[in-house]
């Protein structure tokens, strides 16, 4: 079925002093705002609307860039580009965010930790399932992972990562989490140490307990963990040195090296959590730890973060002796990681479609981010954690103003995520980690004027 262009009430004034490519952005943001365009309509190709408006394709193709910039409207493979937006009668207006204005399940969700799911390609995610579903039915289990997969998955860290390994070393994964509770069984022993990062990521910390490991916590600050916090005796150290989690730091060149120093004197592993290590902004990448120690580190990734945790998957690239134990564990237990969510990646892999979806979310993110941490600086508000990942942080000087500032945002259908949670132990940080990937780019541009004035009380100076 064809979807005829729609008409565009467009003048252009070539005697204004004003960009025609700023005129004709401005001409089709007024159409979507006033709802002449509504979401779904289908836009002229830039060339067929710079030949009906007689200006060059580099006008047409300007603005349509800076519209999709701004999100209001989305290309799609094979079928041309359409409107996003809803015109302000169907949504709300730009603007302060209030309890009013949202329902509870339009709350704005600006917790840490969702992907920015809208961003992927319709039209490719359906191409890999259909692909992915019209395979012939497995005959033996693949422990390591599906070979493609993995061949996949070392593409996918050369190119992205910088990391150079065999198709060997690579093991599949159902994600992060499920690949600490594989090492806990399958390495470790009960009443083994494990040094996990304070604050860090608490499905770790419960991963190692569960399985009777002692955690111990090792402090972290602006410049990652600590590695003389990490104690000695200690069987390994689990860590997130891209972008520490929560609290957004990345550890320093330094740091990695007197960390991995001290694995190789005290025959201590490294797991290396990468969750979002493929984001970063204004700042040179550092050599992964696994580039730098692969003896000692055990480098885990996922799609949860960069995709959809839809797809159950992920990697870990390892020493040949803890990929041994995780494939015996495996044989022993009957388990291994679904097949379907990796079908699917090598099918956005084989087409193109991953790094051309990663770059598209770089330059999202990257626009989020600068939209977000502008609007707070403007507002005197101290941000820290930004050059990486999808989250920043926000510090306060007590549990209270935490507390506090958490009520409030959920009063204005806003959720953040508090720090405090974070801890292990009791808490030595306070403040709020603020994600800006799940949500749409409106929404939070909608919620800026608030979250600015709630978060400018009382922070860390």
């Amino acid at each position: 079925m064809s979807h005829p262009d729609t008409a565009l009430p467009v003048t252009l004034d070539r005697e204004s002093g004003v960009p025609l490519a700023v005129q004709l952005a401005d001409a089709l943001r007024e159409s979507a705002s006033t709802g002449h365009l509504r979401g779904g309509d289908r836009l002229p190709s830039t060339r067929a609307l710079a030949d009906r408006l007689g200006v060059s394709r580099t006008v047409t193709s300007a603005a349509y860039e800076q519209l999709h910039a701004e999100g209001w409207i989305a290309g799609r493979h094979g079928s041309g580009t359409y409107v996003t937006t809803s015109p302000p009668g169907d949504r709300p207006a730009h603007g302060t965010v209030s309890g009013a204005d949202l329902e509870p399940a339009e709350r704005l969700d600006l917790t840490p930790g969702t992907p920015w799911a809208e961003g992927l390609d319709r039209a490719a995610w359906r191409r890999a399932w259909r692909a992915a579903a019209d395979t012939p039915p497995q005959t033996r289990a693949h422990r390591a992972g599906l070979p493609a997969y993995r061949a996949a998955i070392g593409e996918h860290l050369l190119r992205h990562r910088g990391l150079a390994v065999g198709t060997d070393s690579v093991l599949a994964t159902g994600g992060t989490t499920a690949a600490v509770v594989e090492l806990a069984s399958a390495v470790f022993a009960p009443g083994d140490v494990v040094a996990v990062e304070e604050p860090g990521y608490q499905r770790a910390v419960q991963a190692f307990s569960c399985a009777g490991i002692r955690v111990v916590g090792a402090g972290v600050d602006d410049q990652g963990m600590r590695p003389d916090a990490v104690p000695r005796g200690a069987r390994a150290v689990y860590c997130s040195p891209a972008h520490q989690y929560p609290m957004g730091s990345r550890m320093s060149a330094s740091r990695r090296v007197e960390l991995i120093e001290r694995a190789r004197a005290e025959d201590m592993l490294i797991i290396e959590d990468d969750y979002d290590g493929e984001l970063r902004f204004d700042v040179a990448p550092l050599p992964l730890l696994a580039a730098l120690a692969p003896d000692v580190v055990v480098h885990l990734g996922t799609t949860s973060k960069i995709l959809t945790p839809t797809l159950g998957a992920g990697w870990m690239v390892a020493p040949p002796s803890v990929t041994s134990a995780v494939l015996d564990y495996r044989e022993r237990t009957g388990t291994r990681p679904s097949p379907a969510g990796q079908r699917v990646l090598v099918e956005l892999a084989r087409h193109g479609d991953l790094g051309r979806h990663l770059r598209k979310l770089r330059r999202e993110l990257s626009e989020r981010r600068s939209l977000l941490v502008s609007a707070l600086r403007d507002g005197h508000v101290r941000v820290t954690g930004d050059d990486a990942g999808a989250h920043l942080v926000v510090r306060f000087r007590s549990a209270e103003v935490e507390a506090d500032r958490l009520a409030r945002a959920a009063a204005l259908g806003i959720r953040l995520d508090g720090l405090a949670r974070h801890f292990a132990g009791t808490p030595s940080a306070f403040g709020v980690a603020i994600g800006y990937a799940g949500c749409s780019r409106e929404a939070l541009h909608g919620s800026l004027e608030a979250l600015v004035e709630l978060l400018r009380q009382q922070p860390v100076g």
